[in-house]
């Protein structure tokens, strides 16, 4: 016998899981179907921020919507922990970027975030030993910090099925099944499942899927590393996200005596996303602590812990793919380009409207078609900063 839902929804990353949560609460019979287990993709090598400050406002207000879920965890969700941590964060952009960073935060202000663009000497008490050479003026947000990205998918999920949705791990969907111009639902490699609505929140793996409708996706698989060093002697994790776009790296404070360290160069895009992860490769280590160690030079004393590998589908202008697409019923939520954690319980949100009032009202996200692509008419900021990831 087939297993019938309202909407399926395929992948229990956050994304998922926020779109399931929020058609839970609305009533609807949701499925959702993990070829692995949840946040087992990008969600589970995410290095959780929590932040709002983008060049793009609809991503902005995308972030903005999202964080009371995070600050605000067990009235707005009520299973689970998300396992925000406020740290502060700090946004670092060349000399001649400064103007568009100060246009950029009087955008955020207008929106209603908590920001200021501050100076060398407060920046300097904001990360003792911070070597400011370089910096002009940096973005500041006092209430940002950083989450546990498996604990808000997991959580998600838990509040999603306390509201009827079900879930089903080690279920990869191979097809979306279409009668005439309408999705019907989905087989996989555990049989077939039946619904109206079926939603591509697959990652790395949502333009496979979304090929088979005729829907093409220019959503590509992009790998990136990220390393956990061990504090020296002395020092504590009081200190804040820092996004150092001089030295194209980031870093910020994980538990008591770590830090989480990324680059923003050298990652890499293409391939097949079954591909497993692989070890981090020295050199990227040692760019790492060169990098880190350029800005914050007590870094010096600190020992190399761990290190792992993730995961997300990239697209062309790095933002996300969100709409509705090809035959009835057929609904893309992926492309997120390594920054969509933090919106993630918007663009969930965001969705559930979409696929219940034929029209999202938490925040604009017409824009978000993959349209764009085919006429030249990226997701670009008004003042922009220029690609995270190169």
């Amino acid at each position: 016998m087939t297993e019938t839902a309202d909407v399926i929804v395929v992948g229990a990353g956050v994304h998922g899981a926020s779109i399931a949560f929020h058609l839970a609460r609305r009533g609807v019979d949701v499925l959702v179907l993990e070829r692995e287990t949840i946040a087992a993709g990008a969600t589970g090598r995410s290095s959780g921020f929590v932040r709002m400050h983008y060049d793009l406002e609809s991503e902005s207000r995308l972030a903005f919507a999202s964080f009371p879920y995070f600050r605000d965890w067990s009235e707005r969700v009520g299973h689970g922990d998300a396992g925000f941590v406020r740290t502060g964060f700090v946004m670092v952009v060349p000399e001649p970027l400064v103007p568009n960073l100060r246009a950029n935060v009087e955008m955020h202000r207008r929106i209603g975030i908590s920001t200021s663009v501050v100076g060398v000497e407060e920046l300097a008490r904001l990360v003792p030993g911070m070597d400011t050479s370089g910096i002009v003026a940096a973005a500041y947000e006092p209430e940002s910090g950083y989450a546990d990205p498996t604990g808000t998918a997991a959580g998600l999920l838990a509040a999603a099925r306390a509201g009827g949705a079900r879930l089903v791990q080690g279920c990869r969907v191979t097809e979306v099944l279409v009668e005439g111009e309408r999705v019907t639902g989905v087989a996989t490699e555990s049989g077939r499942f039946s619904a109206p609505v079926v939603v591509d929140a697959a990652g790395a793996w949502a333009s496979e899927l979304a090929a088979g409708v005729g829907v093409e996706i220019p959503v590509q698989a992009w790998r990136h590393d990220t390393a956990f060093f061990g504090l020296p002697t002395g020092r504590t994790t009081d200190f804040p996200i820092v996004i150092d776009d001089i030295n194209q790296a980031y870093f910020r404070p994980e538990g008591r005596e770590l830090m989480l360290v990324g680059l923003e160069a050298g990652n890499e895009i293409g391939g097949s996303p079954d591909r497993p992860p692989s070890p981090l490769r020295e050199a990227i280590r040692d760019e790492m602590v060169k990098r880190i160690c350029a800005r914050v030079p007590w870094m010096a004393g600190g020992t190399f812990r761990t290190a792992h590998g993730g995961q997300d589908g990239m697209t062309p202008d790095q933002r996300g793919i969100i709409e509705a697409a090809g035959p009835q019923g057929f609904y893309l939520a992926c492309g997120f380009s390594g920054t969509g954690f933090k919106i993630a319980p918007a663009v969930g949100a965001c969705v559930s409207e979409l696929i219940l009032d034929g029209r999202a009202s938490t925040v604009d996200i017409s824009a978000y078609t993959h349209r764009r692509f085919a006429a030249r008419q990226p997701l670009v900021g008004e003042h922009p900063y220029g690609s995270l990831w190169r």
